[in-house]
């Protein structure tokens, strides 16, 4: 019964207002009031600030700041195999598989539709068919900066506008077409194995989605799906290698990836609710012989 109240309660909220609202509580320098807060959310989700380049609570002016600190060097070692592909982020295996369809299973008795998740390019979704997905949860506790799993090469990026459900497990198990209706920023690379999808999704008090690029993309958020287009070729091409920072999150939220058919295949370890660190193996390439 609770638990439907949860869900209940999650289309009934203006998530929307809510989420600017808290996007710029969490921007303000509050001062002793804003390490307190930072001090009760390390306590309360037992953050690692070892982890941190500073580990001082003080040391972050706002709350966002806090949550997308930086790590020490050497904190996330990037595995040095060219043909492993790694994990973009610390965080929690919702779901990983075949692309079934044009579908992606999100949680018992939901799929949700990839062109649909792309914001709506059939073209771009075809690249994709027959091949593979990841979902990986980010919680409040994780590293909130999102990485390369390997060498890419911007192609485009893509602002497609949604609602804000939560995106923990018991939303993903209750709300269909979760990961399709939610805002979010999808970051098409070609890498040496072909395209790679890297998707953002927005959630409620998710106060913005950035890219190292293009800095914030939302908000501002608005009804249309927005397009840009990189030139892949040349002194203005955007290069990212492995390991690389390429977006980030203020709150916690998902990363999904796409892979084309008979490309990749996901190490042993890849299994749902399996914890993920950013820089570990992920996939491995494969080639047509294998």
């Amino acid at each position: 019964m609770l638990d439907k109240i949860k869900i209940g309660l999650q289309y009934c909220t203006p998530k929307h207002a809510l989420t600017r609202l808290v996007g710029k509580l969490a921007s303000l320098e509050g001062g002793k009031v804003t390490t307190a807060i930072i001090r009760w959310f390390i306590k309360q989700y037992n953050v690692d600030m070892a982890e941190a380049r500073n580990p001082d609570p003080a040391a972050y002016p706002t709350f966002n700041a806090f949550f997308v600190r930086e790590l020490k060097d050497g904190a996330r070692p990037i595995n040095g195999d060219a043909r492993i592909i790694s994990h973009p982020a610390d965080a929690c295996v919702s779901q990983l598989g075949p692309i079934k369809e044009g579908r992606l299973f999100q949680a018992k008795g939901h799929y949700f539709d990839a062109c649909e998740l792309l914001g709506g390019d059939k073209a771009l979704a075809d690249e994709f068919i027959g091949g593979d997905f990841a979902t990986l949860y980010l919680s409040p506790s994780d590293y909130h900066r999102v990485h390369m799993p390997c060498d890419g090469t911007l192609r485009q990026m893509i602002y497609v506008p949604g609602d804000l459900f939560s995106v923990n497990p018991l939303t993903a198990e209750n709300v269909p077409n979760l990961f399709a209706r939610n805002e979010r920023v999808v970051c098409i690379f070609d890498t040496e194995f072909g395209p790679l999808a890297q998707i953002l999704v927005g959630a409620t008090i998710v106060g913005s989605i950035e890219t190292t690029w293009a800095g914030t993309v939302t908000p501002p958020t608005g009804p249309e799906v927005r397009r840009w287009d990189y030139p892949t070729t040349g002194t203005e091409a955007i290069v990212l290698k492995k390991g690389e920072e390429m977006g980030r999150f203020k709150l916690g939220s998902t990363v999904i990836n796409l892979f084309p058919k008979d490309t990749i295949r996901f190490v042993e370890e890849m299994k749902p609710l399996q914890t993920t660190r950013m820089g570990q193996p992920y996939a491995e390439q494969i080639t047509p012989e294998q």
